[in-house]
């Protein structure tokens, strides 16, 4: 019975569209079947029965006649009619109660359910950002394995040091070969422009060799024409004398 009520229950709003009565109306005729006691609308319903009875026996003994028969057969028609109407109610109570419980079992049922979600929805972002890590992990690793490979390309680090050292000593000779080419340089620019200054001595001789012969025949042709001159000087001389 508890089974065929949560049936219908949830299936309720699903077929809420074939029933000619609506939600609220389905309700007032489920609440007035429950109290009336009655499954269907065909027949007459429990609680006025009971009435019936009831309204029987008190007529019955209200009478000043002797029926104490009757009165007794009523009132016991009247209990069986109670016994009769009692017994769904108790049913309706058990139904009702275990109704309440299996709501409160639900309520307990959805909030696990929530908590469930809240707890699978921190696990997701942890989840997430331990993926993120394992990225950025896995980046780090494969960055290393490249470095790693490069460095495996490269020759041993004896082989290197020997061959910094074998430059630094070339360097070292490079750097004397280069100091004994400036000092030759040097000494050379000095030799140099001792050679030139020997060359423009030389020079200033030559030219003063060759200006003072080239005045030597010049001086001999001059020396005839002074004792020319002299000459006619003492006649005249002599004759003014005379």
């Amino acid at each position: 019975m508890l089974t065929k009520g949560r049936r219908v229950t949830g299936r309720a709003e699903d077929m809420s569209a074939h029933y000619a009565f609506g939600s609220h109306e389905d309700d007032a005729i489920i609440k007035h079947r429950l109290l009336t006691r009655t499954t269907t609308t065909r027949g007459e319903p429990p609680l006025k029965k009971l009435q019936k009875k009831f309204m029987s026996f008190a007529t019955e003994i209200e009478k000043d006649a002797d029926n104490t028969s009757d009165c007794e057969r009523l009132y016991k028609a009247f209990l069986q009619e109670i016994n009769t109407f009692e017994l769904p109610l108790l049913k309706s109570k058990a139904v009702v109660d275990a109704n309440l419980r299996e709501k409160e079992s639900f309520n307990e049922l959805q909030v696990e359910i929530q908590r469930q979600i809240l707890q699978a929805q921190t696990d997701i972002e942890d989840l997430k950002k331990q993926l993120e890590q394992s990225k950025i992990e896995r980046q780090h690793k494969e960055e290393c394995e490249a470095i790693r490979k490069l460095i495996s390309l490269q020759p041993p680090r004896s082989e290197t040091e020997k061959l910094i050292a074998n430059l630094e000593k070339e360097i070292a000779n490079l750097e004397a070969e280069s100091a004994a080419c400036t000092r030759t340089l040097e000494l050379r620019k000095k030799q140099f422009a001792l050679l030139l200054h020997v060359v423009e001595e030389l020079q200033i001789s030559i030219e003063d060799e060759q200006r003072s012969i080239a005045d030597e025949p010049r001086a001999a042709t001059e020396e005839p024409k002074v004792s020319i001159e002299e000459g006619s000087g003492g006649a005249s001389e002599a004759m003014a004398v005379d």
